[in-house]
Protein backbone atom coordinates (compact mmCIF):
# COMPACT_ATOMS: atom_id res chain seq x y z
CA UNK A 1 0.00 0.00 0.00
CA UNK A 2 0.71 3.61 -0.41
CA UNK A 3 2.54 5.44 2.62
CA UNK A 4 1.19 8.35 4.23
CA UNK A 5 4.07 9.97 2.50
CA UNK A 6 3.27 8.81 -0.89
CA UNK A 7 -0.54 10.13 -0.35
CA UNK A 8 0.87 13.50 0.52
CA UNK A 9 2.89 13.85 -2.18
CA UNK A 10 0.36 12.69 -4.45
CA UNK A 11 -2.32 15.10 -3.48
CA UNK A 12 0.12 17.64 -3.61
CA UNK A 13 1.02 16.92 -6.66
CA UNK A 14 -2.67 17.33 -8.49
CA UNK A 15 -4.04 19.24 -6.13
CA UNK A 16 -4.60 22.52 -8.31
CA UNK A 17 -5.90 20.02 -10.77
CA UNK A 18 -7.77 18.08 -8.11
CA UNK A 19 -10.06 21.78 -7.06
CA UNK A 20 -10.35 22.27 -10.79
CA UNK A 21 -12.35 19.47 -11.58
CA UNK A 22 -13.89 18.29 -8.48
CA UNK A 23 -14.61 21.48 -6.16
CA UNK A 24 -17.91 21.92 -7.85
CA UNK A 25 -18.79 18.27 -8.30
CA UNK A 26 -21.18 18.31 -5.54
CA UNK A 27 -24.31 20.06 -7.97
CA UNK A 28 -24.19 16.85 -9.96
CA UNK A 29 -24.84 14.09 -7.31
CA UNK A 30 -28.10 14.18 -5.53
CA UNK A 31 -27.94 11.10 -3.31
CA UNK A 32 -24.53 13.15 -1.98
CA UNK A 33 -26.13 16.67 -1.53
CA UNK A 34 -29.24 13.97 -0.43
CA UNK A 35 -26.66 12.63 2.74
CA UNK A 36 -25.38 15.63 3.40
CA UNK A 37 -28.14 17.44 3.68
CA UNK A 38 -29.28 14.66 6.32
CA UNK A 39 -26.35 14.90 8.07
CA UNK A 40 -26.70 18.55 8.51
CA UNK A 41 -30.04 18.78 9.32
CA UNK A 42 -28.53 16.21 12.30
CA UNK A 43 -25.59 18.00 13.21
CA UNK A 44 -26.70 21.77 13.15
CA UNK A 45 -26.69 23.14 16.49
CA UNK A 46 -24.96 20.37 18.21
CA UNK A 47 -21.12 21.74 17.93
CA UNK A 48 -18.40 21.79 15.41
CA UNK A 49 -18.07 18.80 12.90
CA UNK A 50 -14.94 17.62 10.85
CA UNK A 51 -14.51 17.23 7.32
CA UNK A 52 -11.66 14.46 7.23
CA UNK A 53 -9.78 14.40 4.27
CA UNK A 54 -11.12 17.26 3.09
CA UNK A 55 -9.42 17.76 -0.42
CA UNK A 56 -10.05 21.50 -1.52
CA UNK A 57 -12.70 21.92 0.96
CA UNK A 58 -16.30 21.29 -0.88
CA UNK A 59 -17.81 19.44 1.34
CA UNK A 60 -16.65 21.69 4.23
CA UNK A 61 -18.59 24.38 2.13
CA UNK A 62 -21.38 22.60 1.37
CA UNK A 63 -22.20 21.57 4.77
CA UNK A 64 -21.10 25.75 5.83
CA UNK A 65 -23.23 27.12 3.53
CA UNK A 66 -26.37 25.05 5.65
CA UNK A 67 -25.10 26.51 8.69
CA UNK A 68 -22.92 23.91 10.19
CA UNK A 69 -19.79 24.90 11.90
CA UNK A 70 -17.22 22.98 10.27
CA UNK A 71 -13.43 22.38 10.58
CA UNK A 72 -11.57 20.53 7.16
CA UNK A 73 -8.80 18.20 7.90
CA UNK A 74 -6.32 17.20 5.25
CA UNK A 75 -2.81 15.42 4.57
CA UNK A 76 -1.99 17.43 1.67
CA UNK A 77 -0.68 21.16 3.31
CA UNK A 78 -1.19 22.32 -0.67
CA UNK A 79 -5.01 20.90 -0.63
CA UNK A 80 -5.45 22.52 2.83
CA UNK A 81 -3.53 26.08 1.20
CA UNK A 82 -6.17 25.73 -1.89
CA UNK A 83 -9.37 25.09 1.10
CA UNK A 84 -8.43 28.34 2.58
CA UNK A 85 -8.27 30.42 -0.30
CA UNK A 86 -11.73 28.96 -1.99
CA UNK A 87 -13.34 29.31 1.64
CA UNK A 88 -11.91 31.77 3.63
CA UNK A 89 -14.40 31.45 5.99
CA UNK A 90 -13.72 28.05 7.21
CA UNK A 91 -11.24 26.21 9.41
CA UNK A 92 -8.76 24.45 7.88
CA UNK A 93 -6.27 22.30 9.24
CA UNK A 94 -3.34 19.97 7.97
CA UNK A 95 -3.95 16.50 9.88
CA UNK A 96 -3.65 13.04 9.41
CA UNK A 97 -6.56 10.40 10.37
CA UNK A 98 -4.29 8.19 11.97
CA UNK A 99 -3.53 10.56 14.46
CA UNK A 100 -6.12 12.10 15.87
CA UNK A 101 -5.64 12.21 19.45
CA UNK A 102 -5.66 16.41 19.86
CA UNK A 103 -9.32 16.18 18.71
CA UNK A 104 -10.98 13.47 21.51
CA UNK A 105 -14.47 14.19 22.30
CA UNK A 106 -14.19 17.69 20.13
CA UNK A 107 -16.77 16.83 17.52
CA UNK A 108 -20.23 16.79 16.75
CA UNK A 109 -19.96 14.71 13.94
CA UNK A 110 -17.60 13.68 11.12
CA UNK A 111 -17.80 13.36 7.11
CA UNK A 112 -15.26 11.28 5.28
CA UNK A 113 -15.47 10.92 1.55
CA UNK A 114 -13.07 8.83 -0.20
CA UNK A 115 -10.42 9.46 2.83
CA UNK A 116 -10.48 5.99 4.27
CA UNK A 117 -9.41 4.66 0.22
CA UNK A 118 -5.95 4.60 0.81
CA UNK A 119 -5.78 2.59 3.46
CA UNK A 120 -6.17 -1.10 4.46
CA UNK A 121 -5.95 -4.03 7.35
CA UNK A 122 -4.67 -2.27 10.23
CA UNK A 123 -4.65 0.99 9.27
CA UNK A 124 -8.28 1.18 8.51
CA UNK A 125 -9.41 0.02 11.68
CA UNK A 126 -7.12 2.28 13.40
CA UNK A 127 -8.44 5.77 11.32
CA UNK A 128 -12.25 4.36 12.35
CA UNK A 129 -10.94 3.89 16.22
CA UNK A 130 -9.01 7.57 15.43
CA UNK A 131 -12.28 9.23 13.89
CA UNK A 132 -14.31 7.39 17.00
CA UNK A 133 -12.03 9.16 19.71
CA UNK A 134 -12.99 12.28 18.07
CA UNK A 135 -16.58 12.20 18.35
CA UNK A 136 -19.41 12.86 21.46
CA UNK A 137 -21.61 9.76 22.07
CA UNK A 138 -24.03 9.55 19.41
CA UNK A 139 -22.55 12.40 17.24
CA UNK A 140 -23.17 10.99 13.27
CA UNK A 141 -20.45 9.75 10.96
CA UNK A 142 -21.27 10.10 6.99
CA UNK A 143 -18.39 7.72 5.11
CA UNK A 144 -17.85 7.58 1.24
CA UNK A 145 -16.06 5.18 -0.42
CA UNK A 146 -15.40 3.19 -3.33
CA UNK A 147 -17.48 -0.06 -4.03
CA UNK A 148 -15.80 -3.55 -4.73
CA UNK A 149 -13.14 -5.89 -4.32
CA UNK A 150 -10.33 -4.61 -6.13
CA UNK A 151 -6.61 -2.45 -5.27
CA UNK A 152 -6.07 0.12 -8.11
CA UNK A 153 -2.30 0.93 -7.99
CA UNK A 154 -1.97 4.64 -10.18
CA UNK A 155 1.59 6.41 -10.83
CA UNK A 156 -0.18 8.66 -13.51
CA UNK A 157 -2.93 11.06 -12.66
CA UNK A 158 -3.66 14.01 -14.93
CA UNK A 159 -0.48 14.06 -16.17
CA UNK A 160 1.00 13.96 -12.83
CA UNK A 161 3.64 11.58 -11.46
CA UNK A 162 2.28 9.81 -8.53
CA UNK A 163 1.87 6.85 -6.18
CA UNK A 164 -1.62 5.72 -5.04
CA UNK A 165 -3.12 2.64 -4.42
CA UNK A 166 -7.21 2.97 -3.95
CA UNK A 167 -9.00 0.10 -1.93
CA UNK A 168 -12.73 -0.57 -3.11
CA UNK A 169 -14.75 -1.67 -0.45
CA UNK A 170 -17.44 -4.38 0.14
CA UNK A 171 -20.63 -3.52 2.20
CA UNK A 172 -20.89 -6.00 4.97
CA UNK A 173 -17.20 -5.74 5.33
CA UNK A 174 -17.24 -2.00 5.72
CA UNK A 175 -19.81 -2.39 8.01
CA UNK A 176 -18.50 -4.62 10.30
CA UNK A 177 -15.05 -2.65 10.48
CA UNK A 178 -16.99 0.48 11.29
CA UNK A 179 -19.38 -1.49 14.15
CA UNK A 180 -16.11 -2.40 15.48
CA UNK A 181 -14.40 0.63 15.94
CA UNK A 182 -17.78 1.30 17.91
CA UNK A 183 -20.12 2.80 16.21
CA UNK A 184 -23.87 2.11 15.33
CA UNK A 185 -24.64 1.40 11.83
CA UNK A 186 -27.87 2.97 10.38
CA UNK A 187 -27.94 2.71 6.48
CA UNK A 188 -25.41 1.41 3.88
CA UNK A 189 -26.29 2.90 0.14
CA UNK A 190 -25.25 1.65 -2.76
CA UNK A 191 -25.41 3.64 -6.37
CA UNK A 192 -23.79 3.47 -9.70
CA UNK A 193 -21.25 6.12 -11.13
CA UNK A 194 -22.47 9.18 -12.06
CA UNK A 195 -21.59 8.89 -15.25
CA UNK A 196 -19.13 11.85 -17.15
CA UNK A 197 -18.84 13.74 -13.74
CA UNK A 198 -16.67 11.43 -11.66
CA UNK A 199 -14.86 8.05 -12.16
CA UNK A 200 -16.74 5.48 -13.33
CA UNK A 201 -16.80 2.89 -10.09
CA UNK A 202 -19.77 2.03 -7.49
CA UNK A 203 -20.06 3.89 -4.83
CA UNK A 204 -20.71 3.28 -1.26
CA UNK A 205 -22.33 5.08 1.70
CA UNK A 206 -22.11 4.69 5.28
CA UNK A 207 -23.89 6.22 8.27
CA UNK A 208 -23.50 5.64 11.86
CA UNK A 209 -23.49 6.91 15.11
CA UNK A 210 -20.85 6.93 17.96
CA UNK A 211 -22.21 4.70 20.40
CA UNK A 212 -22.42 5.65 24.17
CA UNK A 213 -20.97 2.81 25.55
CA UNK A 214 -17.39 1.93 25.43
CA UNK A 215 -15.88 -1.28 24.42
CA UNK A 216 -13.92 -3.62 26.81
CA UNK A 217 -10.12 -3.07 26.01
CA UNK A 218 -10.72 -0.51 23.24
CA UNK A 219 -9.20 2.93 23.86
CA UNK A 220 -10.61 4.24 20.01
CA UNK A 221 -7.15 5.20 18.86
CA UNK A 222 -5.76 7.34 21.76
CA UNK A 223 -2.97 6.12 23.59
Amino acid sequence: MSSSEDVRRSYDEVADEYARRIFDELAGKPLDRQLLDRFADEARGSGRVADVGCGPGHVARYLHERGIKVVGLDLSPKMVEIAKRLSPGIEFIVADMLDLALYRASWAGAVSFYSLIHLTGSQLQEALCQLRSTLRPQAPLLIGVHKGTETRHIDEWWGHLVSLDGVFFETAALVREVEAAGFRVEDAIERPPYKGLELETERLYVYAHAICETIPGRHYGVK
